[in-house]
């Protein structure tokens, strides 16, 4: 069985390396150009790339398979199945019909919830308690396939973006491993999903990342750990950007307007929210400057932090 993978980020490698224990036949590792990246705007690989070349894998990487040469690649390696995972383009409906065993994705949520590129952030910032991993047959409209395995996953107090991320790409390799001869086989039953129960975890906005202190603690606590470590919450000190890392709830009878610093401590300073449960920030980066705690920060840039100042303005 030729077997395609399709696949960009991080998120990607633990699938393809599955894949490549189970000793399928991958003709193809499909993923996104090589993009510039930091400071310098180096020409940087996208991980699944990495991860190919270091097993001697054929790589295309199509700008855009909406290009009819961009899709012939694909299409002429004749995959009698294609295995996609946050590859970050929705698939022709020639591609679509194109394998024999169709194509799969494996998506990080309990689908219909959080159909789009972020359901990992998303489920942290609404404060689930649990999420997953689906595997479905790919359509041409957004994670909107029929189902055709799952798996829960419980979303700890203390996860954030990146542990969460790290659990279920593997949870999700997993899974893949067990669907795939369920799915040749014909043992699978596949399940439409109800559209009347989906909701949508669009990419992360500029605007979402940006602290709103009227709402509740948890809201904001749940905001901070559902943006790290990428891209980050951040509010505004003295009108600059400062991010925010991590931080803890604590509980306040004191009265203050939103986004006012109520007490600076040796660790952190706390900071008035939309009700009674606070926030403590222990770790942050002020514009500029390199991450760091927040003793470090109160001890050098932040050493004139009075009580009383407000952040968000």
């Amino acid at each position: 069985m030729r077997v395609v993978f399709m696949g960009t980020p991080d998120f990607s490698v633990p699938v393809l390396r599955r894949l490549i224990e189970d000793e399928y036949n991958i003709v193809g590792v499909v993923t996104q150009p090589d993009r510039p990246k930091g400071r310098k705007k180096e020409l940087t690989p996208p991980p699944i790339k990495v991860e190919a070349v270091r097993h001697d894998l054929k790589i295309v990487q199509p700008e855009n398979l909406k290009r009819s040469e961009d899709l012939q690649q694909v299409l002429d390696l004749e995959p009698d199945l294609i295995v996609t995972a946050a590859f970050g383009q929705i698939l022709p409906k020639a591609l679509l019909d194109k394998p024999k065993f169709g194509c799969i994705n494996v998506h990080a949520s309990l689908l219909p919830e959080y159909r789009g590129g972020a359901p990992i952030h998303q489920s942290i910032i609404d404060g689930k308690k649990e999420t997953g991993i689906t595997i479905m047959y790919m359509v041409e409209k957004l994670d909107a396939g029929d189902i055709l395995t799952q798996a829960k996953v419980e979303i700890l107090e203390e996860d954030h973006v990146g542990t969460l991320h790290n659990k279920l790409s593997v949870i999700g390799s997993e899974l893949l491993s067990r669907t795939i001869p369920d799915l040749i086989e014909g043992r699978l039953n596949p399940i439409r999903q109800d559209d009347a129960k989906a909701s949508f975890a669009p990419n992360i906005s500029r605007d979402k990342e940006k602290i709103n202190w009227e709402k509740s603690g948890v809201d904001i606590y749940n905001q901070i750990r559902g943006l790290h470590p990428w891209p980050v919450a951040y509010t505004l000190l003295y009108n600059q950007p400062l991010k925010l890392w991590w931080s803890m709830k604590v509980p306040s009878k004191k009265q203050a307007d939103p986004g006012v610093i109520v007490a600076i401590e040796e660790d952190g300073f706390v900071v008035s929210t939309g009700d009674e449960t606070y926030i403590k920030v222990t770790e942050l980066q002020p514009s500029g400057k390199k991450r760091m705690s927040a003793e470090q920060f109160l001890r050098g840039a932040g050493s004139n932090l009075t009580v009383g100042t407000k952040l968000g303005e």
